[in-house]
């Protein structure tokens, strides 16, 4: 690995690369926050993606997407005269100090949940109205209420043992069964809300990413699906034209296929 002075070397030649191009690419030189915000939002899924396939060759090369993307906000605050890189450096490291009085401090903590208790509360100190001000709006549904989850569980506000969210994802489905039986289209959205969010409570409780597990069964359906396609092409065979008995036989195979 890299030594600390040539990890150091490596980021002053990416900022000096950031200067360059801002001053002299025409399409670097016309980029804004604003512009740039949809590009980090899908750097950010193609990291995800890399992470959830264990591709570390492509983890690495994402990363740079991302700080490429830190950089270049950080060059326009500087311009503007607002905030820099350092400035940047300098708040995420002030603010890890503050939030870890166990290692910076003389704070005592027994293990990863008074950890995040300790933070959460560091946080309403700081001048947060709510525990919840830290979750974005534009988060995915899934995504957010998770995090909505995790947070409020870091202020003590949660079950005591999994089987009471079992029990409550059993609840909120049979809610659900009643609206459907009753037709009430309103209603049966907001009762599979309520499913959902509880399934998504019940994953924490499992240690278990909900986006991750959804994300890994959507990949597995669609490679059993294209397997699915291939043959029917190979059978010259249209797939509307296929029984579900027919279909089912090499979904079927496609489950045994290598993963």
């Amino acid at each position: 690995m890299n030594s600390r002075a040539n990890q150091l070397k490596a980021f002053d030649r990416l900022l000096t690369i950031m200067d360059e191009l801002r001053e002299q690419c025409p399409w670097d030189k016309k980029q804004t926050m604003e512009s740039l915000r949809h590009l980090t939002i899908e750097e950010t899924y193609e990291l995800g993606d890399a992470i959830l396939d264990n591709d570390l060759e492509e983890i690495k090369k994402e990363l740079g997407d991302v700080l490429l993307h830190i950089v270049f906000y950080s060059k326009i605050g500087s311009e503007t005269k607002d905030f820099d890189i350092a400035d940047v450096c300098n708040s995420i490291c002030d603010k890890l100090v503050n939030r870890h009085p166990h290692i910076y401090g003389d704070v005592k903590v027994d293990n990863e949940e008074d950890v995040k208790r300790n933070w959460e509360k560091l946080k309403l100190k700081e001048g947060k109205k709510s525990v919840l001000e830290g979750v974005p709006k534009s988060l995915p549904a899934l995504v957010k209420a998770n995090r909505i989850q995790d947070k409020v569980a870091g202020v003590g506000f949660d079950w005591e043992e999994p089987n009471q969210v079992w029990e409550k994802v059993e609840e909120e489905l049979g809610e659900l069964q009643s609206e459907v039986k009753s037709n009430n289209q309103d209603a049966i959205e907001s009762e599979m809300g309520d499913v959902l969010f509880s399934l998504v409570n019940y994953a924490r409780f499992l240690n278990v990413n909900p986006e991750n597990a959804l994300e890994r069964t959507n990949k597995k359906f669609s490679k059993r699906f294209q397997y699915l396609e291939q043959k029917s092409k190979a059978l010259n065979r249209n797939l509307k034209d296929m029984t579900l008995a027919e279909m089912d036989k090499f979904w079927e195979e496609a489950k045994h296929l290598p993963k």
